[in-house]
């Protein structure tokens, strides 16, 4: 009888030191709950998951809206590189006073044809950071390249001239030759950067020091890369299945 009441003393203070141990580092629970699999909630994480989509090039071929920022995870983890452009605070007018949070603008890129520009407004600067970085996972857009002039090495420019709009900000890309660089402002400078281009020549008006329509445009300019059928996209390619329609 005392051998099994002292079992379970030394149990009963397992399960506390145990309980003490997690309740202290919190963080560590966090680390464990991230590392678990990831459980798709749409058809297309599910897809993704099973291994029958093969590229996130497949996704966007099809148009197909993203959900969740483990499909991007999933395809582009170890290439993705984040930035917050900046952190701003916003207020507004109640009854009590002014209410004061706080904006984040935050992009992504893998220097390879992925960009992705997300913004978040918080009551806390973490709480912004966190919500504009799942944003610009979401809104993860494919760059399209060419080239200047004679079709020698790799792509490197724009394959056209693009304008891209928001509010009063206008921000046009030109293809730029080969060792031109990128000829352009902080913010599309870092933009265009992320998502892969050498050689840009820029061109911009408007009231450009809203910092928040500056970005938008060159992201807008920068997806409207596909807005254009050249002829490199003319020649007959093979029929794709839908992913979701298997």
């Amino acid at each position: 009888m005392n051998l099994q009441s002292k079992e379970m003393s030394d149990t009963f203070e397992k399960k506390t030191e145990k309980r003490f141990l997690d309740n202290k580092n919190p963080k560590a629970n966090e680390r464990d709950n991230k590392t678990k699999d990831w459980i798709p909630i749409t058809k297309l994480g599910r897809l993704v998951k099973q291994g029958k989509i093969g590229s996130i090039e497949q996704i966007f071929y099809f148009s197909i809206p993203v959900k969740e920022q483990e499909i991007i995870d999933h395809f582009l983890r170890n290439h993705l590189k984040d930035e917050v452009l900046k952190i701003m605070p916003v207020q507004k007018q109640t009854r009590a006073g002014q209410r004061t949070r706080f904006k984040a603008f935050v992009i992504i890129g893998d220097f390879n044809r992925h960009i992705g520009l997300g913004i978040k407004t918080a009551k806390e600067i973490a709480s912004a950071i966190r919500g504009a970085l799942l944003a610009s996972k979401l809104s993860i857009i494919q760059a399209r390249k060419g080239f200047w002039g004679g079709k020698e090495g790799s792509p490197h420019t724009v394959p056209m001239k693009v304008t891209g709009k928001c509010g009063s900000v206008r921000l046009r890309c030109i293809p730029a030759p080969k060792g031109a660089g990128i000829v352009a402002a902080r913010i599309p400078k870092k933009l265009l950067m992320l998502a892969g281009y050498q050689d840009v020549f820029t061109s911009s008006k408007g009231y450009t020091r809203t910092f928040g329509n500056f970005a938008k445009a060159t992201f807008q300019a920068i997806y409207s890369t596909y807005d254009f059928v050249t002829p490199d996209l003319w020649a007959s390619q093979k029929l794709i299945e839908n992913p979701l329609s298997l």
